[in-house]
């Protein structure tokens, strides 16, 4: 089903540290409005999809978001390279270091772990595809924030990218979403 391309989709190269911003980072990899989330959320979503199209949709996106989640492990671990005991403690990450060491672990920015309660799926395709188009603003609304939380442009670059996506995705669950509603209007009339 799934074929891994070894290299990320935005290349990521970080030259500094910043355990602050890799502490804000990690929001979306672990987080409710983080890319795990979605991946999880949309891979879930997709076997109840009326047809075959919904269900090609939601695999390539939660496919994708998969791919988002390598790229966020990725800025964080570069953020963290080589960060000593006591610019851990000065960023407010002892307490991961106490479980964790500088392993990854998906939380957000708050230390809350990762909650498959973060993926919602009703079985209703109008209401889940309106749960994926909010997850996909509040993610793009995350991006902002974070972009405005570093002036370091290689972290900046990856941060666009990845809003972008959002923005994209956005408009295709908004696409399938008009489509279905559409079609399920029509199949209200015709039942009257």
């Amino acid at each position: 089903m799934f074929k891994y391309v070894k290299n990320l989709q935005y290349p990521i190269n970080i030259q500094k540290k910043d355990l602050r911003m890799a502490k804000y980072l990690v929001t979306q990899y672990g987080g409710s409005n983080g890319e795990l989330a979605a991946a999880l959320r949309y891979l879930n979503q997709r076997l109840t999809m009326p047809d075959d199209k919904g269900k090609a949709l939601l695999n390539d996106i939660g496919t994708e978001e998969l791919g988002h989640v390598e790229m966020l492990e990725t800025m964080i671990y570069q953020l963290m390279k080589d960060a000593t005991l006591e610019e851990i403690k000065a960023a407010g990450l002892d307490s991961h270091y106490a479980e964790h060491a500088k392993a990854l672990y998906p939380t957000d920015a708050n230390g809350v772990p990762f909650t498959a309660t973060y993926f919602a799926t009703t079985g209703d395709v109008l209401a889940d595809l309106s749960e994926d188009m909010a997850a996909e603003q509040k993610a793009r609304a995350v991006y902002e924030n974070l972009i405005d939380l570093t002036n370091d442009p290689d972290v900046i670059g990856p941060l666009l990218f990845l809003r972008q996506r959002e923005i994209v995705h956005y408009t295709r669950f908004k696409e399938l979403f008009e489509e279905y509603e559409k079609k399920s209007q029509n199949q209200q009339r015709v039942a009257f």
